[in-house]
């Protein structure tokens, strides 16, 4: 291996997979959940768009279920 590389004749190219990362959409969501994840996002310096992206992974892998019960 080489000690070092030049790059700067190295072509670039856009990541075949990364439409399969992320998904945009638009989402209605309350106004206090959206300060929360704002208020924790200055805390940890992660963008809050981020942390409810973190969560809802963490949601999904965990496999958590939503337990409504509606009032009669």
């Amino acid at each position: 291996m080489k000690a070092e590389y030049d790059l700067a004749k190295m072509k670039s190219r856009r990541n075949p997979y990364v439409r399969w990362l992320k998904k945009q959409l638009t989402i209605r969501m309350g106004l206090d959940i959206i300060e929360h994840f704002k208020r924790m996002a200055e805390e940890t310096g992660i963008p809050y768009q981020n942390l409810i992206n973190l969560y809802l992974r963490d949601c999904v892998q965990s496999q958590r279920k939503l337990h409504l019960r509606w009032a009669s």
